[in-house]
């Protein structure tokens, strides 16, 4: 029958020996605020481990102190081979996992609501403790195993779509960057300046205001605009139609990229030091160009391309100058199909793990309401 326990019932620490020293550095991890296994970040030159804590496959290990992890607890469930954590942290495990199962635990750990109990619940003067007794005090709602795998089954499948549509991403962004490579060898290397033209329209009648004003990321991208813009007339602004591109010449605070992005939604407008342009669509197309831009050769070229004392631009002249395969118009929109579906599936994947951090509550609220039914 589903009912509210403490959890302190249903777990217990796990019991350490002395281990042997044939313990490696790659044996021992830490834990993160995500509630995952993690490489350590402790230095371990010259440091015994052979006290470190054993942590076995189905077994828990939490970090006590919560006082510096951003209203997070790091708490993790193994489910892989044996590894080692320092021995301040405790290891425990289920008593009896036909009762509770281990999965659906990590599902109630991972809702905010958990990360709150146990910041609310952690005490301390030099530092703030989520302590055992904190820990065996908190409340779950038990419910029939049966329905605990269910649960798990449902947050276990939105992983596995999710991890699959990551796979994908790494073939699909191959796919793309061979093609590119093949370009370079099939076709002839053609100076940019002949399929684009500056473009400087202005924003004279303050058509478009501060809601359409946007900044250039390196990420190429264009960006909501961090600049000040009280007091500030928007008449000499450039205004960036769709299919146009903009950049910002200056590349010597970028990190050795430049801040460049294609329109691809509606009119917006930038600062009037920008650099506008366009292409010919007839034997350019704007999208295809954006993935030569975004390729890490590209930085690389504009940064040792830009010139200056004060500050270092990659100016207009030398974007003409940028040298790149053109293949035919149907070669153009395949390539940029291939980029399409990728960017798709990216959007996908991120609804997915939305819905997976949204999942935990949902299902655990349900446990709950199962169990105030009884």
């Amino acid at each position: 029958m589903p009912k509210i326990v403490k959890l302190g019932n249903y777990i217990e620490i796990v019991p350490q020996n002395k281990n042997s020293n044939s313990i490696t550095k790659n044996d021992v991890v830490g834990i993160s605020i995500a509630k995952e296994f993690i490489k350590t970040k402790a230095n371990l030159n010259n440091v015994n481990v052979s006290d470190y804590n054993r942590v076995g496959n189905m077994e828990f290990c939490y970090a006590t102190n919560t006082a510096r992890m951003g209203d997070k607890i790091a708490i993790a469930l193994n489910k892989g081979k044996p590894c080692y954590v320092s021995k301040i942290y405790p290891v425990f495990r289920i008593k009896d996992t036909s009762i509770l199962d281990p999965d659906y635990l990590m599902l109630f750990f991972k809702r905010d609501e958990f990360d709150r109990y146990a910041r609310y619940n952690s005490w301390g003067s030099v530092r703030e403790i989520f302590g055992w007794d904190e820990l065996c005090d908190v409340e779950i709602p038990l419910i029939p195993i049966e329905k605990q795998k269910e649960y798990v089954a449902v947050y276990s499948n939105l992983l596995k779509l999710s991890r699959n549509h990551e796979r994908s991403f790494g073939e699909l962004q191959k796919l793309t960057d061979s093609f590119m490579d093949v370009m370079t060898q099939k076709y002839e290397m053609k100076e940019l300046g002949d399929y684009i033209e500056q473009t400087d329209k202005r924003n004279k009648d303050l058509k478009y205001g501060v809601n359409e004003l946007r900044g250039i990321s390196t990420g190429k991208q264009f960006i909501q605009s961090k600049a000040n813009t009280t007091g500030v007339s928007f008449a000499p602004y450039k205004i960036v139609e769709p299919g146009e591109f903009a950049y910002v010449p200056d590349t010597s605070r970028r990190g050795d990229k430049i801040a460049l992005a294609l329109n691809e939604d509606k009119p917006c407008i930038v600062s009037g030091i920008y650099s506008t342009f366009k292409t010919d669509n007839s034997k350019l197309l704007p999208e295809y160009l954006l993935l030569w831009f975004k390729r890490p050769e590209f930085d690389r070229y504009a940064r040792f391309n830009s010139w200056g004392s004060a500050r270092e631009t990659f100016d207009w002249n030398e974007m003409q100058r940028v040298k790149l395969p053109i293949p035919p118009i149907e070669v153009q929109k395949s390539i940029i199909a291939i980029h399409h579906a990728l960017e798709m599936r990216k959007s996908l994947n991120e609804r997915i793990k939305a819905l997976i951090k949204d999942i935990s509550p949902v299902l655990i609220k349900n446990a709950k309401d199962l169990c105030s039914e009884n």
